[in-house]
């Protein structure tokens, strides 16, 4: 099968995960264009190069896209641009031309602009560092008493006015722009459409818009950075049924933070969205075992603790898959001890624990669901991709980042959790560690397999 993708940016589980993922499959060919023409932190993407890259594209089965690289440059950008919507309008008009001349399915995703509940302006406007949390309320409490007519949040006046129009100017081009992809959708130019949802509440401007774009057709998940690994789930022709089993069974109806649904409905949603059938065990073909919170999700950078697994972990016989979603972004460190000490290679299909639930969920779907319809399986491949989920998600994530201040070496620090992970994957580790944002927030494993 050959697979174009465009990602959404140059961050590594933007882009590198697209390539460990598919490299799973010898039988899947993927085209994806160099990454720095890509978006990141502090630039755009090359649409010029973008475009010349797409033209010369060979047949391929699918393209799958994340159109906010081409309208705005990249997630990012997609906040903080102050572009013209007729400006974005032509600019995606010519790339529509473009794909049209392409034999092949097209999936595609476009954000729902967020709204982040913080003062951080690293990934927003340059105002957010003092304003990001009034907009927020604000933008929470007018969608919550959007019922009652006249009345406006306090918080209103806390905002200056010509920051709260730039913001509202600002939303109301992306929204007419997912209206004009749904005017693409209903003459037949995308074989899948999604919106997403990214990092969202119970209320608020951005969920509104997400109600709108469903009463007028169209689909919407929460979820952002995985999307694409879904959508390339969703094209791989695989029957794939799955039976999610939570740890907390009695909390399933809990609400992740960043989310908007409870956390069994993601499963189901992540799941459903990438063409696997939800089953019971009986009839799966692979268990889900979902490591949730009890009362509410922690989340290890924030200091937002939550009660840790203390249970006794046993696998089953079948095929099974995890996803760590006790805290947001890093790993339960009982949990995974526990998951070592009883862990099966023979019948493993993945672990992940970065960043949303949805993002942790959806991604593992998508390396699963490879793996189990892999034409040509490459276990190397496999192997390298749960190596860097563990030491990303487990090692530096809930327990390296914690013990540093900035971006430094941290070889030394990562080489005890690289032993453990070394013997149960039976994989020789020497690994490389970069900051590509040159922050903590995320880093990049470098091996020497491929």
């Amino acid at each position: 099968m050959k697979i174009c993708v465009i990602p959404i940016d140059n961050r590594p589980v933007c882009y590198n995960l697209v390539k460990d993922i598919t490299k799973i499959d010898k039988n899947i060919e993927l085209y994806i264009p160099p990454r720095n023409m890509l978006g990141g932190l502090k630039k755009s993407a090359d649409v010029v190069g973008l475009y010349s890259w797409l033209c010369k594209l060979p047949e391929v089965d699918a393209i799958i896209i994340s159109l906010d690289t081409i309208a705005y440059g990249g997630l990012i950008p997609s906040r903080r641009s102050d572009e013209y919507f007729e400006d974005i309008k032509a600019r995606m008009l010519d790339f529509k031309e473009i794909l049209a001349t392409k034999n092949a399915k097209i999936y595609a995703v476009s954000s729902i602009m967020r709204i982040s509940n913080n003062n951080c302006n690293e990934e927003e406007k340059e105002y957010w560092n003092k304003y990001g949390k009034y907009i927020f309320e604000y933008s929470y409490t007018k969608h919550q008493y959007a019922s009652n007519l006249g009345l406006e949040s306090p918080v209103k006046r806390l905002i200056p006015p010509e920051i709260l129009s730039d913001y509202k100017r600002t939303r109301s081009r992306n929204f007419r722009i997912n209206q004009m992809y749904l005017e693409w959708e209903k003459e037949g130019f995308f074989d899948t459409l999604i919106f997403s949802k990214d990092d969202c509440a119970e209320y608020g401007f951005n969920v509104m818009e997400a109600e709108h774009l469903v009463r007028m057709g169209g689909k919407v998940i929460t979820g952002a950075d995985e999307i694409p690994l879904s959508l390339i789930s969703r094209a791989i022709n695989t029957k794939l049924s799955v039976a999610p089993v939570f740890i907390e069974d009695s909390s399933k109806n809990l609400i992740s933070n960043y989310e908007d649904v409870p956390i069994e409905t993601c499963v189901k949603n992540q799941l459903n969205f990438a063409g696997v059938t939800v089953t019971d065990i009986d009839n799966a073909d692979i268990i889900l075992i979902v490591n949730n919170f009890k009362d509410h999700q922690g989340e290890i950078v924030m200091k937002n603790p939550t009660e840790q697994f203390s249970g006794e972990l046993t696998l089953p016989d079948k095929p099974y898959m995890v996803a760590d979603v006790r805290n947001a972004n890093g790993a339960d460190n009982n949990f995974v001890n526990e998951l070592i000490t009883k862990f099966k290679y023979d019948n493993f299909y993945g672990y992940s624990a970065w960043n949303t639930s949805a993002n942790s969920i959806g991604s593992l779907i998508c390396g699963a669901k490879v793996k189990f319809g892999a034409v040509n399986y490459n276990e190397t491949a496999f192997k390298k991709l749960q190596m860097i989920r563990f030491l990303d998600d487990w090692a530096y994530q809930a327990n390296v980042r914690q013990e540093i201040t900035k971006p430094c070496d941290i070889r030394e620090k990562m080489k005890p959790y690289e032993n453990k992970i070394s013997k149960i994957l039976d994989l020789p580790i020497k690994n490389e560690y970069f900051y590509p944002w040159d922050r903590l927030f995320e880093i990049e494993v470098q091996d020497e397999l491929f």
